[in-house]
């Protein structure tokens, strides 16, 4: 998993409520077990029309955010069902942070299992990072996960709260296999051990 410490990128605003997995990642996309390729279809149904044609309203089809790696959403990101296609198609597309007021429990533990940094903020510092993001002149957030800090371009610094034991596995680039490979010494010695006073298991 690749390490998060510091990113410096555009904030796209989106200002939708309950942007649920289906509408992430749909589920007509979900036939593959593999973790690239999804970008292409991250809110498919709101990115295309019917014909494939993107639909220009849409934030990140808009010139200011198409490399956008942070998004700046409406309350309880991230709810529906429990796919974990939906961060992995986030990921592919570039995005590695995401800031809402609130998420979805199973999408904010999938997050940190992929890489992506959920950051939860009051409505009145989710809202001053929506206008920063509606900014097209400078719409950039720095987010810094050590000082757990969001640097505005124009404003008050922001920070925020995580759980210590997640924000270190970020930090590491440690998901649930590098935890247990980071073990890998005691796994062997135990089991090296256990062939001596149990053989016949």
């Amino acid at each position: 998993m690749q390490k998060f410490d510091t990113l410096r990128g555009v904030a796209a605003p989106m200002e939708i409520m309950n942007i649920d997995t289906d509408m992430i990642i749909p589920k007509q996309f979900l036939k593959t077990i593999k973790r690239s390729g999804l970008g292409a279809n991250l809110f498919h149904e709101m990115r295309f029309d019917n014909d494939g044609n993107e639909i220009a309203d849409f934030i990140l089809n808009q010139p200011s955010y198409r490399s956008s790696e942070i998004i700046v959403a409406g309350d309880n990101f991230g709810c529906g069902s429990s796919r974990e296609h939906a961060p992995w198609a986030l990921l592919d597309f570039g995005v590695r942070c995401v800031i809402s007021t609130s998420f979805a429990d199973i999408f904010y533990n999938n997050c940190f299992k992929n890489g992506i940094l959920p950051i939860k903020v009051s409505a009145e510092e989710r809202d001053v990072l929506m206008a920063d993001a509606r900014d097209t002149e400078n719409p950039e957030l720095a987010v810094d996960l050590v000082a757990q800090t969001i640097t505005r371009p124009n404003g008050p610094v922001i920070s925020f709260e995580i759980d210590a034991f997640r924000k270190q596995c970020l930090l590491d680039g440690l998901d649930d296999i590098g935890l247990t490979l980071a073990k890998e010494e005691a796994i062997t010695s135990y089991e090296a051990a256990r062939k001596q006073t149990h053989p016949w298991l």
